[in-house]
């Protein structure tokens, strides 16, 4: 992204510019934060950038035209750009980081998580797939994720050697560079099973997983035929603004973790305890959003006033 935002200001300047570590102040990067909310056009206009940023990177495909990137995306992006030129000043390439100065990277936001019920994905753990092989796997790895809560990154590296007296270990890797700590979750009973299922096929992976997009087509396909239909309020990343959707329709893998940390913290209330699960730190700003107040709590309080 930096190389055709290098090409990008060759083009607007008519020179050639060229990035530099100890040029790259608080307005390039105010100038960068426009290129990336704006790439899509500049792509329009300028195609000629994609064409020699790809032979940079030396890939065979065509350039796609970027999509438009929302609120959090442009932050994430600017956040990973702070963090290269932090480990700068670590190296010593730095005396100061541009962004000491730049007050223009905002926070994100989202909204409250949705996740399907207990009910929900026994429904979908005991449907019968049994004409639908290939779906009928992707389905046992989608309630085994909803019943360890990790992410699908982690998930995709488990082996038989993850389990240790009866529990998955696993040192997730979003955090293992900053906080490397082994997340315990021990296996329930329908968990076991899952596992034992495929152990016998004697694979050296827990499950035999696809691709993460083709795994996420298939967790859509699965809650369509099983029925899990009903509408969620949700945030669109892109602009920001509420609407509803079908549950089916924007099923991920996530929501399989969204779906364990939700229901645990139904029974329990306790996010410590959810977080020793979950792999979440105490006070974590993204374990803070799946405290949502579900509707039978709701019910309970409005019921004191009765």
């Amino acid at each position: 992204m930096l190389r055709r935002f290098e090409l990008y200001r060759q083009k607007t300047t008519r020179t050639k510019f060229t990035l530099i570590l100890n040029d790259f102040d608080s307005a390039e990067i105010e100038r960068f934060k426009e290129f990336v909310v704006n790439e899509p056009k500049i792509y329009d206009k300028y195609p000629s950038i994609y064409k020699t940023a790809s032979d940079v990177v030396e890939t065979a495909r065509k350039p796609r035209r970027p999509e438009k990137r929302g609120e959090n995306s442009v932050i994430g992006i600017l956040k990973r750009l702070r963090a290269f030129f932090n480990w700068c000043v670590r190296r010593g390439y730095l005396d100061r980081t541009p962004f000491a100065t730049f007050t223009g990277i905002g926070s994100e936001k989202y909204g409250t998580p949705y996740y399907i019920t207990i009910e929900e994905r026994d429904l979908i753990a005991d449907f019968d797939l049994s004409d639908k092989p290939a779906l009928e796997v992707q389905r046992d790895i989608f309630v085994f994720q909803c019943l360890i809560g990790c992410r699908v990154s982690d998930l995709l590296e488990m082996t038989s050697g993850s389990i240790i007296n009866g529990a998955i270990e696993y040192i997730p890797n979003k955090t293992k560079n900053e906080r490397p700590e082994v997340v315990r979750v021990p296996l329930n009973t329908r968990a076991r099973q899952l596992v034992e299922k495929y152990s016998a096929k004697g694979a050296e992976k827990l499950f035999p997983f696809i691709s993460a997009q083709k795994y996420n087509e298939a967790i859509k396909k699965i809650f369509t035929l099983c029925e899990i239909t009903r509408m969620v309020t949700v945030r669109n990343p892109k602009t920001g603004e509420e609407e509803k959707r079908p549950i089916n329709e924007i099923a991920s893998s996530h929501m399989a973790r969204r779906t364990f940390i939700g229901n645990l913290y139904k029974k329990v209330k306790d996010p410590s305890l959810v977080g020793a699960l979950s792999g979440h730190k105490e006070g974590s700003k993204a374990f803070a959003r799946y405290r949502e107040i579900d509707e039978d709590l709701k019910k309970e309080l409005v019921s004191l006033l009765d």
